[in-house]
């Protein structure tokens, strides 16, 4: 109800919706949330991959799921939708976060970009050397790209539970490792996580790139005709043999980065506009009634619009359907794994799980930690004035969970030898747990709480 004095109209029912839903909306937006719907995910996976309905969640996983029509048939796995359809997504938003942070972000500029390059490196290398050494031959040796991968989600949500306690440069520098590590990631599973080809199909996906950096560089911004090529280039990439989901991320970096205003450009437009907004109002008070006033208003908002680029509007509104509908589906298809508690030892001595584990605690650790005390020490580049080098040792500890990009890399290694695939997850989900709890540990112990003033 609204008083004569009143300015603003509030709806009776409105403030207690207002007392629900703003800390929901504070909530979901929170990486913690993030990272705590990964978790339930992963082990609503592994219970219900070890109890009474198993049966019923691995057939449910592998059940066939028809797209298409009658001379143009996809048909997979549900399991195979959800990997090789639905995670196009989170790489499409992988890609604009990358192509952020190459043109605007923490990796644009050299200087500051170089010190988590070379953690990110590292951080690849060695877990990669770790697990090749211990499978040095045999189809098990094709599962050295596991332990590369670091799951940014997971290991931000972990760092965001210590607060206060750690610096805001410490999460800077994790982000970007994370995001080098993710390019990593894309670069092996292109190059190297590809069965065969299809030369007709690969001629296809180059034609349709072309068509999406025409569509750039002829200077459309409207997100439909980009999302229609790219899923002709998706279509592509399936039938090519190169991973269908890296279509996402060549999607992404053919979206606009260059807003149409500058902001010289839109100021000057609201100006303009506040004032033919008010010169309208004068003439009409009722807004209902005043159709020049709701037609400057509407071309206020377009301005606002326009004034972003539309690979920042897209990664704004692609955040939330990727961290908190794709990758929980994801967890939920790939993580259930059946665990045999009798012989479980002997499933963490596999060379497999062995290999992913020493590659993703030992090797991150060492990689990152290692390959960043030799930079600073040979004056390559700098810690930030906050850190030191047991920020360091935790971040190097926390990029060794390394959940959602590993097992996708051991579903794409390991696809014709399930039981390998089951000791390389089994090693995922251990030596994520363990980088998780040492790490927070490691910086809740060594990282004093600033005192209050």
């Amino acid at each position: 109800m609204r008083k004569k004095s009143e300015k603003i109209y509030i709806a009776p029912w409105e403030k207690a919706f207002d007392k629900v839903l703003t800390p929901l909306e504070h909530f979901i937006h929170r990486q913690t949330t993030s990272a705590i719907l990964l978790m339930v995910c992963a082990v609503a996976a592994l219970y219900l991959a070890n109890s009474r309905w198993s049966e019923t969640y691995h057939h449910l996983v592998e059940l066939p799921f028809v797209i298409g029509f009658e001379n143009l048939i996809l048909s997979m796995s549900l399991h195979h939708w959800i990997n090789d359809g639905l995670m196009a997504i989170f790489f499409f938003v992988v890609g604009l976060e990358l192509k952020r942070e190459i043109l605007v972000g923490e990796l644009a500029d050299p200087k500051q970009a170089l010190l988590p390059i070379i953690a990110a490196v590292g951080g690849m290398a060695v877990p990669a050397l770790i697990y090749f050494g211990i499978n040095p031959s045999g189809h098990t040796a094709d599962g050295w790209g596991i332990p590369m991968a670091t799951d940014i989600a997971f290991a931000l949500g972990t760092l965001a539970l210590l607060g206060s306690r750690i610096p805001k440069s410490l999460l800077t520098f994790l982000v970007a490792l994370a995001i080098v590590d993710d390019l990593g990631a894309v670069i092996v599973i292109a190059l190297f996580y590809t069965e065969s080809l299809d030369w007709n199909a690969l001629a296809a996906v180059f034609v349709l790139l072309g068509a999406l950096a025409s569509l750039n560089l002829g200077g459309i911004r409207q997100p439909l005709p980009y999302v229609l090529v790219g899923a002709l280039l998706w279509g592509a990439m399936l039938k090519s043999g190169v991973h269908a989901t890296l279509a996402g991320v060549f999607l992404a970096f053919s979206i606009p980065m260059r807003p149409k205003y500058n902001p010289e450009q839109f100021l000057a437009h609201v100006n303009t506009t506040l004032t033919q907004i008010r010169e309208a109002f004068n003439r009409e008070h009722n807004v209902i009634k005043n159709e020049e006033m709701r037609t400057k208003i509407e071309a206020l908002g377009e301005g606002v619009h326009l004034v972003q680029a539309p690979a920042q509007v897209l990664e704004n509104k692609m955040h939330l359907p990727s961290a908190y509908l794709v990758i929980p589906i994801f967890s939920l298809a790939n993580a259930g794994i059946p665990i045999e508690w009798e012989s479980f030892g002997t499933s963490i001595t596999h060379p497999v799980a062995l290999g992913v584990m020493a590659g993703l605690i030992l090797g991150k650790l060492i990689g990152v930690t290692g390959f960043t005390w030799v930079a600073v020490k040979m004056g390559l580049c700098q810690l930030p004035p906050e850190l030191n080098f047991k920020h360091i040792l935790g971040a190097g500890l926390m990029a060794g969970i390394g959940f959602t990009m590993s097992i996708f890399i051991a579903e794409l290694g390991f696809a014709h030898h399930p039981e390998d695939l089951l000791m390389a997850k089994t090693g995922i989900l251990l030596a994520s747990l363990i980088a998780g709890v040492t790490g927070y540990i490691w910086l809740y112990l060594s990282c004093s709480k600033p005192s209050e003033t």
